[in-house]
């Protein structure tokens, strides 16, 4: 699973690099050359809705999302549990909603042209599916555990903390201030 989610990376660095080389490419023709591409625009904005996409599944993944970690924290095993449950049923809930709306857009999709490359709409729109699924299965297994009893307690507050806040600084963290220092002199 983890060189799958590598391999999730690895389109998100190649779709972010495209995008970079595509609009930098266009300023540049457009200024020194007065001059354009214009797939690069259309292109670099489908790539932009694809990393968007692609970016929940592995945001989900690796639990990069917003949660109440402040409130769940506060309970007990099972109230964390109860919250855990009714948390994957609501994502389920919307990634069938997603997935049911998608699916009902497919033919209209499929049969809309974009304006410059001519490619079906579907194959930005079809993103749809591939959140849906991805987030959708993510919520199955992550359900599954904690119906099975399978989960740690530390697992079920599901937080990342921030790379800025360091625990171990003296001071609070990197953003924080240093403590006035006290002189000698300024003590008497």
């Amino acid at each position: 699973m983890d060189y799958l989610f590598l391999g999730v990376e690895a389109v998100l660095a190649v779709l972010l690099l495209g995008m970079v080389v595509m609009v930098f490419g266009n300023v540049v023709l457009r200024y020194a050359f007065n001059s354009g591409i214009g797939v690069s625009e259309e292109l670099s904005r489908i790539f932009f809705v694809w990393l968007t996409f692609i970016g929940a599944v592995l945001a989900t993944h690796e639990g990069a999302h917003l949660g109440m970690d402040n409130v769940v924290s506060k309970l007990s095993r099972k109230g964390k549990i109860v919250c855990g449950v009714l948390s994957q049923a609501l994502i389920l809930l919307c990634c069938g909603m997603l997935f049911w709306g998608t699916l009902r857009q497919h033919e209209i999709n499929a049969t809309t042209l974009a304006p410059v490359t001519g490619m079906p709409m579907s194959w930005v729109f079809g993103m749809g599916y591939v959140t849906s699924i991805g987030v959708g299965v993510h919520a199955l297994h992550r359900l599954w555990r904690l119906l099975s009893g399978r989960m740690t307690d530390a697992e079920l507050v599901e937080v990342k903390e921030s790379e800025e806040v360091l625990p171990d600084a003296p001071h609070g963290g990197p953003n924080t201030p240093p403590a006035p220092m006290v002189t000698a002199g300024a003590a008497k």
